[in-house]
């Protein structure tokens, strides 16, 4: 749905002296309309609405499930054992709820105490199911549904009824809170639908017909009915409620509450403070911005709950697929790049870096032979493709491909032309010719377009196939999990890009400057509101900043890499902990329950949410990505370490990716999602950026063959070896151990018709024969 990524300013509605909570399992926008469902079209004309995300202790929501998170106001089950989930395409289980009524005026759920001690002793969240009726001195309960929900901790219902009665408005009036099971839609057939939506909106006349006086009326569609988990409906009707859009602080968008935030919701309007350390939600509130006619403004919530459906399967095979491709494409450059350094075999003389040398003594043994050009330059572009993928697949989000009876064809068509455009922009771009062209071009186009999403609302990352989802209720604005590998990855290389242009003693301020714009897009409330990224993008950027100029990691430089993140983990994590309660992030939220002795359980929950994300296909990304890298890429064939000896402030960009990758997957409890996120952007292009090197290394090392009838001097006598030289000499190809890291080869002896000795400013010059050609070690290429 089309909402800020932040809330608009509310003014604080008045309390009421009634609250009512009218439960409808499997209700949605799509079933609600003028002429099935009058009742609630009419509170939806006078109230505020928006779409409910119904996020229990497991997925999917069952009814029972959802009353229990109704009562608990944190994410619990209904219980007291394990239970397993439907299958795909199959309604929840019909289970039986014993309530006794010893009174005959309230009601006795005698499974209530084992629920309550399955959700604090096996689940992460310490939910506390009936702390809602605990918060008030009476609550009446109309339906099972509902007195799972009412009932006290210890399995007391104060007032109960099973059906409500034709006058229902004694009832109503003797408690403050009220809970009604209205009924549940969940038949898949349309016709079938449409009459239980209608049974639930006759059942709301009447609860609406007896309400008291000064009273808010929720109504909400508290769970899904199978494996298809979707959005719902939620309203609310009542004084200071009138024609908005309703959010809260656990969501940070206009049109969006969770589960969790109607019980907070119902003790705050009454006027009553809430429970500490008890709720997980947060307090809804109307906000001004809803179309004035309702046919429009409930098209926005409706469209968010199918994009919202078709985005969960089509993530699925998008990340799949793109996981297989870049296996394919792994596979298809090992022998690219073990081919791309294979010596020319000759008999002949040539010049080496100690005189005229002939080499007979290998020209018998059989070499592969050499990859044809028109091969090579299909794989680069492969790879480029690979690279802008995700990019292509957020910015395709733009399109509303949702909205077909075909969603995930037109979105793969969408991608696809996306991804060509971008790729040709890349592969015609006259930079493209550079080593380092292709890499700075594609991690450009990905920080642009996740910094443009950010900026503008994180629009294209809300239920986005590359974002995330609002039916999982971790995230609702900002940076997402995706979003936040991708940042990182081209925040950095852009970083690394630019530093190499630059003297080496100016690097560390221009990986500073550009990483350090990025931290403030990710870690600012109102953009990515991400502290936790923020911080991990920190590291990435001290690491990266401090090893720019070449050498390696020493004690010293990371103790002031370890200083700066450590002051800038501070600066947010006061600024976090300085705001209120209700607006925190993950990182205030933390500290707080550090602070309050509730750490472990947050602990617990991270280790849940990062076991549990394994098993998407990013995991598989991160996996490939890392062997390609480790048994490929660092091999002595393999091209990295070259590259990385080469241009240091890419070696120090990577570095400082795999850090940051590292930091927000632990901290963010995301498994391995960002590093399958940086490894999908980052792999392919270190892969293409290899060749290059490679397939230059020979211009640069190699002289011409000499003439036959050459006449071979002797060798001149050898001196000192250079620092790179001897780097390489003592096993590391790479040249890292260089004082400046670029590369530098020894001079040649000179010919006896050579008159000059010329040497380039950066890089030195490559003698070939009697003539010396001007290597620029930004472009990797010799500059004929």
């Amino acid at each position: 749905m089309g909402g800020p990524a932040s809330a608009a300013p509310a003014t604080p509605a008045p309390t009421v002296d009634y609250v009512i909570i009218a439960g409808i399992p499997g209700l949605r926008w799509e079933d609600v309309n003028a002429q099935d469902t009058p009742t609630l079209w009419s509170m939806a004309e006078r109230g505020s609405i928006a779409s409910l995300s119904v996020q229990s202790a497991d997925q999917p929501t069952c009814p029972l499930d959802g009353w229990t998170t109704l009562g608990a106001g944190n994410r619990a089950l209904w219980s007291a054992g394990p239970a397993s989930p439907p299958s795909p395409g199959v309604a929840c289980p019909d289970v039986t709820v014993d309530v006794e009524r010893p009174d005959g005026i309230g009601a006795f759920l005698p499974e209530q105490r084992n629920v309550v001690r399955h959700n604090q002793e096996q689940l992460p969240y310490g939910a506390v199911p009936g702390a809602l009726a605990e918060s008030v001195r009476c609550t009446v309960a109309v339906g099972t549904g509902a007195a799972v929900a009412a009932a006290r901790p210890f399995g007391r219902v104060d007032r109960y009824e099973p059906e409500l009665p034709p006058d229902a408005t004694e009832l109503l009036d003797d408690c403050v809170l009220a809970m009604v099971d209205s009924g549940t839609v969940a038949a898949a057939d349309p016709a079938a639908r449409q009459a239980q939506a209608r049974d639930a909106d006759a059942r709301l006349a009447r609860l609406l017909a007896a309400r008291p006086p000064d009273s808010l009326v929720i109504v909400a569609g508290l769970s899904d009915t199978d494996d298809s988990r979707r959005l719902h409906v939620v309203v609310a009707d009542g004084p200071g409620w009138e024609r908005g859009w309703l959010t809260s602080a656990s969501t940070g968008r206009d049109g969006y509450l969770q589960l969790v935030d109607l019980a907070p919701t119902a003790l705050t309007a009454t006027g009553r403070a809430l429970p500490e350390n008890v709720f997980a939600g947060q307090p809804a509130r109307s906000v001004p911005g809803r179309p004035e006619k309702l046919d429009a403004a409930v098209t926005q919530p409706a469209d968010a709950d199918r994009e919202a459906g078709a985005q969960r399967r089509i993530a699925t095979w998008f990340f799949g697929l793109l996981a297989a491709a870049q296996f394919v494409l792994a596979v298809a450059v090992v022998p690219l790049l073990r081919r791309a350094r294979m010596p020319v075999e000759s008999a002949s003389p040539r010049f080496g870096f100690h005189g005229w040398v002939r080499r007979t003594s290998k020209a018998a043994r059989p070499r592969p032979l050499a990859v044809p050009r028109p091969v090579v330059n299909v794989i680069e572009v492969l790879l480029v493709a690979a690279a802008l993928a995700i990019p292509a697949a957020l910015v395709a989000d733009a399109v509303p491909w949702w909205r077909t009876d075909q969603p995930g064809l037109l979105f793969g068509a969408v991608t696809l032309a996306l991804l060509a455009a971008g790729t040709a922009a890349v592969r015609f771009t006259p930079a493209y010719r550079q080593t380092l062209g292709p890499l700075a071009m594609v991690a450009a186009i990905a920080a642009v377009v996740v910094a443009a999403d950010v900026l503008t609302g994180a629009r294209l990352q809300l239920n986005g196939v590359a974002g995330y989802s609002a039916l999982t209720g971790g995230r609702y604005a900002g940076l997402g999990r995706v979003g936040l590998g991708v940042f990182v990855a081209g925040t950095l290389l852009v970083a690394g890009c630019l530093a190499q242009r630059v003297r080496r003693t100016w690097r560390p301020y221009v990986v500073g400057g550009v990483g350090g714009a990025g931290v403030l897009l990710a870690g600012s409330p109102y953009l990515g509101a991400d502290a936790v990224g923020a911080i991990a993008l920190t590291a990435g950027v001290g690491i990266a900043a401090v090893i720019s100029t070449g050498g390696w990691l020493t004690f010293s430089r990371l103790g002031w890499a370890t200083i700066a993140g450590l002051v800038v983990t501070a600066g947010f994590a006061v600024l976090d902990l300085s705001r209120p309660d209700a607006e925190r992030d993950r990182l205030g939220r933390f500290l707080g329950a550090l602070g309050d002795g509730t750490g472990g359980r947050a602990v617990q929950r991270a280790a849940a949410s990062s076991v549990g994300s394994l098993d998407s296909p990013l995991t598989v990304l991160a996996v490939v990505g890392a062997v390609l890298v480790w048994f490929a890429l660092l091999r002595p064939w393999g091209g990295l370490k070259r590259l990385f000896g080469i241009y240091p402030a890419i070696r120090a960009a990577m570095a400082g990716i795999a850090t940051a990758a590292v930091i927000g997957g632990v901290l963010g409890g995301s498994g391995l999602d960002v590093a399958g996120a940086v490894a999908a952007l980052t792999v392919p292009m270190a892969a293409l950026a290899s060749l290059r090197v490679l397939d230059h290394a020979l211009d640069r090392t190699q002289p011409p063959v000499a003439p036959p009838d050459a006449e071979i001097p002797r060798p001149a006598a050898p001196g000192p070896l250079p620092d790179a030289r001897r780097s390489e000499a003592a096993g590391d190809p790479s040249g890292a151990g260089a004082e400046d890291g670029d590369e530098r080869r020894p001079e040649a002896a000179p010919a006896p018709e050579t008159s000059s000795d010329q040497r380039h400013e950066q890089g030195g010059g490559v003698r070939l024969a009697a003539k010396v050609l001007p290597w620029n070690p930004v472009d990797g290429a010799i500059n004929t």
